[in-house]
């Protein structure tokens, strides 16, 4: 995966009713130690890393590069939103494309922050690159995510088995509004 480095990062925060998307901070760095350590977070990303591990690599500010948001709730991290350029890709109809990801604590699960943050960063995305399209790849039987796409406007491109579990690719477009 590449980096979105052909814009200007950190970008001002994007706002929306109840979110920020933000650059990381230092103040950060528990909030991405628990994202990489939950069990329940990492149930469909090959499970989690070991504490010791994280706690050893993770930088003082975690996560600074073109393309990572913190998604910040009253003032403290809830989840990840990342936006790459996908490059090397394993799924041809992915390959050079920007494709998001997210990731969100177990706590922020259920409340619509995650359609809220990545809507909000797909609009961001579309108001930079105007036209270009972006993908998610998520295992359909993650339900949370196979919901949070439809909801977000993605259509399916291809099903894929890998990591041993049926994969779904779907693709959004600038023209397909986000809700």
């Amino acid at each position: 995966m590449e980096y979105l480095g052909e814009v200007a990062w950190p970008p001002e925060p994007i706002r929306t009713e109840r979110l920020v998307l933000r650059a990381s901070e230092a103040r950060d760095r528990a909030a991405f130690v628990e994202l990489l350590t939950s069990p329940e977070v990492n149930t469909y990303l090959g499970g989690p890393r070991p504490r010791d591990e994280v706690e050893r690599e993770t930088p003082e500010v975690p996560e600074r590069w073109p393309g990572s948001f913190v998604v910040d709730l009253d003032g403290a991290m809830i989840g990840q939103i990342l936006l790459r350029r996908a490059t090397g890709q394993r799924r041809p109809a992915a390959a050079g494309k920007a494709d998001l990801g997210y990731l969100f604590l177990p706590r922020a699960w259920g409340s619509g922050y995650a359609a809220e943050a990545c809507g909000a960063a797909l609009g961001w995305f579309g108001g930079v690159f105007p036209g270009e399209p972006v993908v998610l790849a998520t295992q359909t039987a993650n339900a949370g995510s196979m919901r949070l796409a439809a909801k977000l406007g993605f259509t399916e491109v291809e099903r894929f088995e890998a990591w041993d579990a049926e994969q779904w690719l779907g693709m959004w477009s600038p023209s397909t509004p986000s809700r």
